[in-house]
């Protein structure tokens, strides 16, 4: 979400703010199953997922903080209507304003670096184990942050999401099992788990306060503010000249879907779900990427990916199915 994370069209802006402050006022009453907030995180780490594959063949052609500095200015362009505050906002609180320093240095910009270097020094068995534990992450900064209480139920989902996509790890890159890992390596995939799961709990407490419409391009501003140094710094070397018009088209289109539909998907569903509930739902992101490879990679899938597959998406089933039915 973070490193890649966010995407929307523009309706006008007020309107959206309005719907959104308004749907905010709207908490857990009752048994009420807040549907369209799961669908929501679905989608966002489902389009996250599927573009990975896009991301990689951008680096080929861009230096990584330039690539980062591109994707956050084109989508700050997209996303200058939805800075406006709306009608029934409240102004932006000292408090506030600092939350949303802090959600885009750790979910945009500590997490990519954490990311892209953890995984220079780890193999992809050790990547995708720690990696796997970003919902068990966010439940426990969930607990200690936000004060939640987490259902048994929901934290048996959890473990199951978590033992799921771990295993897919282990059966995708059993080979590589054995491949150079350096502490340093660990140390820094463990830290972008962290980096993802305070996204998570940091937006949650967001929500509370703003539309997601207006998060979403706040934070995309402070993310291009933290990488501009870094990209400015690749962007003298570079020569733009070499850069075919189709990957100026597949960068629109990697900014529009990462800085702006994801995050604002995401925001979305946070308003009307606990974080540790909403953490269960990065599992689509490996399952997206999977089926990605599948459909249009012709790459194969063993039974025991599988059957992992199965375990993690009944995980978010059990962790988000409601307790009893309404009265």
């Amino acid at each position: 979400m973070s490193n890649a994370t966010t995407d929307r069209t523009p309706a006008t802006a007020a309107a959206d703010a309005s719907a959104d402050g308004a749907q905010g006022h709207h908490g857990h009453h009752g048994h009420h199953v807040p549907w369209l907030s799961y669908l929501s995180l679905a989608a966002s780490t489902s389009v996250i997922g599927s573009y990975v594959g896009l991301s990689k063949l951008l680096v080929v052609v861009f230096p990584v903080f330039l690539l980062a500095w591109l994707r956050f200015g084109m989508a700050a362009v997209f996303m200058l209507p939805w800075l406006k505050r709306g009608p029934t906002e409240k102004p932006l609180t000292g408090r506030t304003r600092f939350l949303l320093f802090l959600e885009s240095f750790f979910g945009n910009f500590l997490f990519s670096i954490c990311l892209l270097f953890g995984m220079k020094h780890s193999s992809a068995v050790v990547a995708g184990v720690i990696m796997a534990g970003i919902p068990a992450t966010v439940a426990l900064m969930s607990w200690i942050f936000l004060r939640e209480r987490i259902a048994p139920r929901t934290l048996f989902g959890i473990a199951m999401a978590v033992g799921g996509i771990a295993m897919v790890a282990l059966s995708k890159h059993g080979d590589s099992a054995g491949a150079a890992t350096s502490g340093l390596g660990a140390l820094l995939l463990v830290g972008a788990m962290c980096c993802e799961a305070c996204y998570v709990v940091i937006g949650k407490h967001l929500t509370a306060d703003l539309p997601p419409r207006r998060i979403s391009a706040l934070i995309n501003l402070w993310g291009l503010a933290l990488v501009t140094p870094l990209g400015l710094w690749q962007a003298v070397d570079f020569d733009f000249g070499t850069v075919a018009l189709k990957d100026w088209g597949l960068l629109l289109f990697y900014a529009i879907a990462a800085s702006t539909v994801t995050v604002w998907l995401w925001m979305k569903g946070l308003q009307h779900v606990s974080a540790a509930k909403a953490g269960v739902f990065m599992v689509f992101l490996p399952i997206s990427a999977a089926l990605i490879g599948l459909i249009f990679l012709g790459e194969q899938m063993n039974g025991i990916q599988m059957l992992a597959y199965a375990l993690a998406l009944g995980g978010v089933v059990l962790a988000t199915w409601p307790g009893r039915a309404p009265s």
